[in-house]
């Protein structure tokens, strides 16, 4: 469909017209008229017969210069009308969140507490499951990953691709970013992974799952939570397996104990206005990542973008091209 920016400058149209028949010639003035180099050129325009032209000129009465003339100026008022062609509608997705979901892959995700169909699955094998599925939900959000051990690693900048951060969580293994747990340098990167993203997006989300303690890294839990705080971005926490001795066995103590930190998940939550969330089986993980959907629910109002080409240029040069090929042509007679 072509349509105008500026319908209403049609009406310039008509100007050649009003200036011939209401304004009366100048006469007598040739002495103190402004002598322009290019009179000449104008006037031999006037003189051009029909065949240079290519077309007839009729015995209306109507002259051959005023039909070059309004050509010309007709396709200048097309060219200032802007002419714009509108595509087909293209549609957008709802207003978007930036989602980063920050996940323990330490060793303790090796425990194998939940259960699936009978069968004992780790709680990394959950994780991967669960996650993914969440990921595939949150159609008009950006989401991000950052995988956490000893260390912590961005692993999916915040994209709209969540096929791509979907292999990635099925790709990751426990153990493959160290043995301990540092909550608070996962935290902070994923804060400045946040502080870096699109400005207009009001909306910044933490979803950060653990089954430890801040063990590990150089920032501590509350120096976390303070910078989440102060950067105004919601954390949700999650803390996952069951409590009480773990069956992974230590070379020296036997089996281990789980020491979840319930008290530091829960008042990160609570301090970034998000919440805590305790999951210690397969279908309360499912239940979390669907309480988050009820909490953060994704926008699904339909808009649509129409995309514009602009062909103003096409008269302008129309334009530009005939006033230069006859001015070309009358110089050379």
């Amino acid at each position: 469909m072509i349509t105008f920016e500026y319908p209403y400058l049609f009406l310039l149209i008509f100007i050649p017209f009003l200036v011939r028949y209401f304004l009366p010639p100048v006469k007598g003035l040739y002495g103190s008229a402004l002598k322009v180099p290019f009179v000449t050129d104008f006037k031999n325009i006037a003189k051009i017969n029909s065949k240079a032209l290519g077309f007839a000129v009729s015995s209306s009465g109507l002259s051959k210069k005023w039909l070059t003339a309004l050509l010309i100026w007709l396709l200048l008022v097309f060219a200032f009308m802007r002419p714009i062609k509108i595509g087909e509608p293209i549609r957008l997705e709802g207003k978007s969140r930036d989602v980063l979901m920050v996940t323990d892959i330490s060793t303790s995700m090796l425990e194998d507490d939940f259960y699936f169909q009978g069968k004992r699955i780790s709680r990394i094998g959950a994780v991967k499951a669960v996650v993914s599925d969440f990921v595939n939900r949150r159609t008009s959000d950006r989401l991000g990953l950052i995988l956490f051990g000893t260390r912590a690693y961005l692993q999916a900048p915040l994209t709209f691709d969540r096929n791509s951060v979907q292999e990635i969580l099925w790709s990751m293994e426990a153990g493959m970013a160290g043995n301990s747990t540092a909550i608070g340098d996962a935290l902070g990167l994923a804060l400045k992974s946040l502080q870096n993203s699109d400005e207009s997006l009001n909306n910044k989300v933490i979803i950060l799952l653990t089954d430890g303690e801040n063990n590990d890294g150089s920032i501590s839990l509350p120096e976390a939570i303070m910078m989440a705080k102060s950067e105004g971005v919601k954390v949700y926490t999650i803390g996952v397996g069951s409590s009480g001795f773990s069956s992974l066995a230590n070379a020296f103590f036997g089996n281990m104990v789980s020491n979840l930190d319930e008290t530091g998940l829960r008042a990160l939550a609570e301090e970034t206005k998000g919440h805590y969330f305790r999951a210690d089986d397969l279908k309360s993980l499912l239940e979390v990542y669907q309480a988050i959907d009820v909490l953060e629910p994704v926008d699904t109002k339909q808009n649509y973008i129409y995309p514009r080409q602009e062909l103003y240029y096409i008269p302008l040069l129309a334009a530009v091209l005939l006033a230069s090929v006859l001015i070309f042509i009358f110089r050379r007679q």
